[in-house]
């Protein structure tokens, strides 16, 4: 029962690297389902060491290595492969620019491995985030994907088919994991509004969105989560 939680993590592992290989393949679409499929398992290897009192060094380690690719190579790569189809766009720029802007993306495994290498070190991390967690980066990116293919949303496209947009996009994200600034953690010790704020406020600013926006809300999930984590710390002071 002990290797359960491992056993759960190494399939996020795997569904990481399974979206790097589709994502090379052309399919950013199945990639980008990978990854949520990560983020389910991501879920999961926490819930189920919780429940059978299976916590371990080795458990802690392999689940950043496993975040690491899921949730930091993974994007990145969709990120780069969505550039490169675009590159068209920035023909006009200096040859040098133009590698160094489809290069980018190499800035968010970068800071998602520091992210995660701090927060194995910080104790301060049990009730709130300090910095974008890397599945909430992995979210920001493969929404984009999702509603763009599945909607043929034209603003969400418009915004990925420009190298500059997902450049600035990519380095938002990336400095954003290695930022300090306080973010919402889901782990609460109650349901009781007082001391949950954020979260409640989250919840009704999501669902808003989606009732408004259908699944083209998805893209908003991670800003909304930014915005109700800066009204909590406001409300807090």
């Amino acid at each position: 029962m002990r290797h359960i939680p491992n056993i759960i993590t190494s399939l996020n592992l795997i569904s990481g690297f399974t979206a790097i290989l589709y994502a090379l393949g052309g399919d950013l679409l199945t990639a980008s389902w990978l990854i949520l499929a990560a983020m389910i398992f991501d879920f999961l290897d926490g819930f189920s060491a919780r429940l059978l009192g299976a916590y371990s060094e080795l458990g802690k380690e392999l689940d950043s290595l496993a975040d690491m690719v899921s949730f930091g190579v993974a994007p990145a790569v969709i990120i780069h492969l969505i550039m490169k189809q675009n590159a068209g766009a920035v023909a006009h720029y200096p040859q040098l620019t133009q590698q160094i802007l489809l290069f980018i993306p190499v800035v968010m495994p970068l800071c998602a491995g520091l992210r995660l290498a701090i927060f194995n070190v910080d104790t301060r991390q049990t009730t709130s985030f300090r910095g974008l967690p890397t599945p909430a980066n992995a979210i920001a990116v493969i929404s984009l994907v999702i509603v763009s293919l599945l909607t043929g949303s034209h603003a969400i496209k418009a915004l990925t088919s420009s190298v500059q947009a997902m450049a600035l996009i990519t380095v938002t994200l990336s400095l954003l994991m290695v930022t300090r600034i306080p973010l919402l953690s889901l782990k609460t010790k109650h349901l009781r509004f007082r001391g949950n704020e954020g979260r409640y406020l989250m919840a009704v600013l999501i669902f808003i969105a989606f009732i408004v926006l259908g699944i083209r809300a998805a893209t908003l999930v991670i800003p909304l989560y930014i915005v109700a984590s800066l009204v909590s710390l406001l409300i807090k002071d």
